[in-house]
């Protein structure tokens, strides 16, 4: 049921973390997958991790030409587009008085900004019966100390999803999003902790979950597969929360 042969996937912020394991996970069901992501170091690295003849586009998902240049290779090497995973996103943790407005617009402008237009550009070269998967995170409907912008510019894309679930509805492309809780990602690496710090963090972290750990990368890929694939033919507009049983507390 997840075979995805003769797919074709593009995912954003597909050099690390999510959107790689995502990517790598779409490649070896045998979907034709097209990551992108800003530095070619990193998208070049992630594409000979991914294999299978992956493509790699160098751009800003807050630059809506990126996404129309995106959609016109999309039209013109493949004849349209099967999948389109909306996982490109950044994160600056700082309390709400001490946020500047550079971090607002930085973080508005590729969660929120990157997604909507990501979908108004890329919507119209997908094959009807496709796949939106939008990663989004469970700090849109819980308290998650100094992630209020992160919080609000990601609750922005529920409220896109729900709607685009109705406006996609008669092509039958189906869009949903997965809420990630805390996940072992490089993103923890770019907090700058030391060892011993960055181990505390993760025990006190893990002691708010459920199931007691982190979530990996792979277990979100996992989720990303369902959506992406026929055995979630049924399924449209949910927000998928992958967190452990985090949100429940």
């Amino acid at each position: 049921m997840d075979d995805l042969s003769g797919k074709i996937a593009l995912v954003t912020g597909g050099g690390s973390g999510i959107g790689l394991a995502s990517a790598k996970m779409f490649a070896d069901q045998g979907a034709q997958v097209i990551i992108t992501g800003r530095r070619k170091d990193v998208v070049d690295q992630a594409l000979e991790h991914i294999g299978r003849g992956a493509i790699g586009i160098i751009g800003d998902v807050a630059d809506v030409s990126h996404h129309e240049t995106i959609a016109h290779e999309l039209m013109r090497s493949f004849g349209g587009l099967d999948i389109y995973m909306a996982n490109a996103g950044v994160n600056t943790i700082n309390h709400s008085s001490q946020v500047s407005e550079a971090e607002y617009e930085a973080q508005f402008a590729v969660n929120t900004r990157g997604v909507f237009f990501g979908v108004q550009k890329l919507a119209p070269v997908m094959r009807n019966g496709g796949s939106v998967i939008i990663t989004g995170s469970i700090a849109s409907d819980r308290y998650m100390e100094g992630h209020a912008v992160y919080a609000g510019s990601k609750a922005a894309i529920l409220a896109f999803a729900r709607c685009w679930a109705v406006e996609l509805k008669a092509r039958r492309i189906r869009v949903n999003v997965i809420s990630p809780g805390p996940v072992d990602t490089p993103i923890l690496d770019k907090l700058g902790l030391p060892p011993e710090a960055r181990a505390l963090l993760e025990k006190n972290v893990s002691e708010a979950i459920p199931l007691g750990r982190l979530g990996t990368p792979d277990e979100l890929g996992n989720a990303a597969l369902f959506l992406a694939s026929d055995a979630s033919s049924f399924i449209t507009g949910i927000n998928l929360r992958v967190d452990g049983g985090m949100s429940l507390l």
